[in-house]
């Protein structure tokens, strides 16, 4: 599965801010990064050794109010934020129920690589798929989209590979290879600056995404990890909930599509799962 470029709406993580100068990725920066994502991909390899496979059943609850039609997100670490060196990593994670769905369906719409500008639109304003060798799959975004007072558009290209656990339960890993901001996004003198360099609205990416049959569909997980810009501390009280909000909203509404565009296609066969999950509570947000 390739779920992981739901990050589309990602760029709406860091707020723009008037006076806010240009700034460059410094080393120390990306090694923090770096960092984080070891911690991450070893938590995932946790869910294949004795712990849930989905959050989902981490908390009671979740998977019915899935299969009511709710969406759920909550933060993935703490409040979703984490400071680093010169940035701040945002941490979140998502699910949706889509019934009578397979993860062949899901297969279908997550490598229509060129149809992203269809399926996730307006954010996602040009998408394709790259050439690529291996296991690997490539293929590129364009988003655009404007944050109060900051149109702002991103060209990223990445890099995700297809883990199979078992015949009911998969998930997917894709990583951002290089961003690049687009400045002057639509005006005349547009122009796409170096890798690491503009605004810090987004300077790294990365996606992890769960799959599993049962239930009579399929329960879609998404945690969505990226690398910003720092905030000045003076202004973190006021930028924070605003960045939270758009973090939620934003994958909320990437989820939904995501179940809108498999839902669009015909039903197709697949083994679905019919036992029930298990859980605890901390905070989320059901939409």
């Amino acid at each position: 599965m390739k779920p992981a470029r739901t990050l589309v709406g990602f760029v709406l993580f860091t707020v723009g801010l008037p006076g806010l100068r240009a700034i460059e990725l410094q080393p120390s920066t990306l090694k923090a990064w770096d960092d984080y994502i070891r911690t991450a991909d070893s938590a995932m390899k946790a869910r294949l050794n004795g712990q849930p496979f989905l959050w989902v059943d981490e908390a009671s609850g979740r998977s019915a109010a899935l299969q009511r039609g709710k969406t759920l997100v909550a933060p993935a670490v703490g409040n979703g934020i984490t400071a680093v060196p010169g940035g701040l990593i945002h941490h979140w994670i998502g699910a949706v129920f889509i019934p009578r769905a397979s993860i062949t369906s899901l297969h279908a719409v997550f490598r229509d690589y060129d149809h992203y500008r269809d399926y996730y639109k307006p954010v996602v304003a040009d998408s394709k798929r790259l050439p690529c060798t291996g296991a690997d799959e490539r293929f590129s975004m364009t988003w655009a989209h404007r944050v109060l007072f900051v149109n702002a558009a991103i060209e990223a290209s990445y890099q995700t590979r297809d883990f199979t656990v078992d015949a009911r339960r998969a998930y997917n890993i894709a990583t951002t290879v290089q961003v690049r901001e687009i400045e002057a996004y639509g005006q005349p003198d547009e122009r796409l600056l170096p890798p690491g360099q503009g605004s810090g609205y987004i300077w790294r990416m990365q996606g992890i995404a769960r799959f599993e049959e049962r239930d009579g569909g399929v329960y879609l997980e998404i945690e969505a990890i990226a690398l910003t810009r720092d905030i000045p501390g003076s202004l973190r009280w006021l930028v924070s909930p605003v960045v939270n909000h758009l973090s939620i909203n934003s994958l909320t509404t990437t989820l939904r599509q995501t179940r809108d565009a498999v839902r669009s296609l015909p039903v197709r066969p697949g083994t679905l799962a019919a036992d029930a999950g298990r859980s605890r509570n901390p905070r989320l947000v059901e939409k």
